[in-house]
């Protein structure tokens, strides 16, 4: 697992750093990394990130827009940094040396600078990272305690990592990152979500190892990110998984999800989950269930807003990494053992924020409110008697549903779910529930999600084939499906469904409404488009970003195309069951 430790090293701006380390894995494949560190001799403990987008490609330059956002908005971030050596969606090293932390970037295998395969989130790279870990907590200037701390792919390989128990894990802190490869990532209640396309596409035409002088070049030591060969396509081809094909090729939640997810009841290590209220469809859910599931004693949840990468590197959130870090890392007495266990940036329908804390999740207090879908498109307190149908075509826009304004200001914060009884016209449908607020002039309320500016309250989605609920997992606020096996409908016949809506907050004054649409298709905002970013390819931003669910040949129209039916009204009436929070005073 070791390789000679030579490679260049200077100081500059205050760190002693090292360039291209290498670092052999058990079969024989030399990883590279980049260790940034204090200029004297004194050992500190490390953070470590193991990641795709090439630790020499500098913030700036690959991610331009999210960039300019960043500091235009928040030019906090480069208080006592230079940016120079910032690189996407891992620690500032200007910011985190400083603090008495090494901060070291290694290039994943296939990646970068890094030569080997590339099988995103499989079994070979977690092991890797496992012993890039290791490695790492055997260094001279290292204490001996590692910990972890990224974005979103950084953010994910921490659930996998820490599930085999390196010696030297001292704490994680995974920041908006999936924890189940099926439900949170690629199949949102079943159904494929073509994101998959847009990352991995991205990924292997700038960054994949062999790009050589057709990618960018590191502006401090003058190489190419990618590696000093350049490759021909075939050979990268062959260097590389078919991403895209390899999900596909599982639509059910089986072995190759399972090796790319959390095993949370091996996860035992101090943790820090910070997840994105407006990170539907990636930056939350996993955040959520990693906090609520794992074995670990010492784990905190945080949930803020805006754009994914913007709060892991403003004050509010590096001063929140740093106190976790220092009390689990450097046995500082900080008062970090006495942080209530849930941290929370509730939203407002300005786009503000209310800071406030909780014990634990979902809230104590929640009152849970069912409310009941009717024929005349309300929301009511009590069940309708009468029962009645709404249809709608199985691909479109669908039918909202729309309580009375609220009387008074009320808080929504938690997960949600809802009850519905469907029938279809075909052997399936797909269901999207959004949850949606209006303002008294009958505007929708949309918020800056981790990515899409015109984000909608909450997401939820079921395949009805999918139904099958998970007994041992499923609580009436959360429900948990099996997809393991396809339950086919019979064209006309009702069935019940249980929906889970991933987590939400927000606080409505009074005069303000909530909404339950019931779509056949993404949610798309009705007012104008917001820009592209760049780095998305030009992906357009539409209300759902770039997590899209229309892949015909995940939806064919001759299944997915009829006519869905929603019954209403009778015994166990459709409903949504919403997390009302009161006040600690009430």
């Amino acid at each position: 697992m070791t390789a000679p430790e030579t490679a260049p090293t200077e100081v500059r701006d205050g760190m002693r750093i090292a360039w291209d380390l290498p670092i052999e894995m058990d079969d024989g494949v030399v990883l590279r990394a980049d260790v940034y560190r204090p200029d004297d001799d004194e050992p500190v403990p490390a953070l470590v990130t193991y990641g795709p987008y090439a630790k020499g490609l500098v913030f700036e330059d690959g991610y331009p827009d999210a960039w300019r956002r960043l500091v235009e908005e928040h030019p906090e971030v480069l208080e006592g940094s230079s940016g120079r050596y910032q690189a996407w969606e891992t620690p500032d090293p200007e910011r985190w040396v400083p603090f008495g932390y090494a901060c070291v970037r290694v290039d994943a295998r296939g990646w970068g600078r890094s030569p080997g395969r590339i099988e995103p989130y499989a079994m070979r790279g977690t092991r890797d990272f496992h012993d890039c870990i290791e490695w790492v907590a055997t260094r001279p200037w290292c204490t001996g305690k590692v910990g972890l701390l990224g974005i979103s792919y950084y953010a994910i390989t921490q659930w996998l990592v820490a599930g085999t128990q390196p010696p030297h894990l001292e704490a994680i802190v995974p920041w908006e990152g999936v924890s189940d490869f099926y439900r949170d990532m690629f199949f949102h209640g079943g159904i494929l979500c073509e994101a998959v396309d847009v990352w991995f596409r991205r990924t292997i035409t700038t960054v994949q190892h062999g790009l050589g002088d057709r990618g960018a070049t590191n502006p401090h030591t003058q190489e190419l990110v990618t590696g000093p060969e350049t490759l021909p396509d075939d050979e990268l081809a062959a260097n590389r998984t078919d991403y895209g094909a390899d999900v596909r090729s599982h639509p059910l939640d089986d072995a190759f999800h399972r090796e790319r997810s959390a095993v949370f009841e091996r996860i035992t290590v101090p943790l820090l989950s910070s997840g994105n209220w407006g990170g539907v469809a990636r930056h939350l859910r996993g955040n959520v269930e990693g906090f609520v599931r794992s074995a670990s004693e010492r784990k905190w949840l945080e949930i803020h807003g805006r754009e994914h990468w913007t709060e892991f590197y403003t004050g509010y959130g590096v001063d929140l990494q740093r106190r976790f870090l220092d009390r689990f890392l450097k046995d500082a007495e900080n008062g970090w053992d006495e942080q209530p266990r849930v941290m929370l940036r509730v939203r407002t329908v300005d786009g503000g924020f209310v800071d406030r804390t909780e014990d634990d999740w979902p809230i104590s207090r929640t009152v849970w409110t069912p409310r009941y879908l009717t024929a005349d498109g309300l929301l009511a307190d009590e069940p309708p008697a009468d029962r009645a149908t709404v249809s709608f075509d199985a691909m479109g826009p669908g039918v909202t549903f729309e309580l009375a304004p609220f009387e008074r200001e009320t808080e929504i914060t938690g997960p949600g779910s809802a009850h519905l009884v469907v029938s279809s016209s075909t052997t399936d449908a797909d269901l999207f529930l959004v949850l949606r607020a209006f303002a008294p002039d009958g505007d929708e309320v949309v918020f800056q999600g981790a990515v899409d500016p015109h984000t909608p309250l909450g997401h939820g989605w079921l395949r009805a084939s999918h139904r099958e609920l998970d007994p041992d997992l499923s609580e009436p606020w959360r429900p948990v499906h099996r997809h393991t096996r396809r339950l086919p409908l019979t064209p006309g016949e009702p069935v019940e469904l249980e929906v889970e809506i991933w987590p939400t907050s927000i606080v409505l004054p009074a005069g303000y409404r909530l909404a339950l649409t019931v779509r056949g298709s993404d949610y798309e905002y009705g007012g104008a488009e917001a820009a592209h970013l760049g780095h998305f390819q030009g992906s357009a931003m539409r209300g759902v970003g770039i997590y899209t669910h229309a892949d015909p040949g995940d939806r064919p129209r001759e299944v997915f195309g009829g006519t869905t039916t929603l019954h209403l009204g009778g015994d166990g009436a459709p409903s949504v069951l919403l997390p009302v929070i009161p006040p600690r005073d009430a």
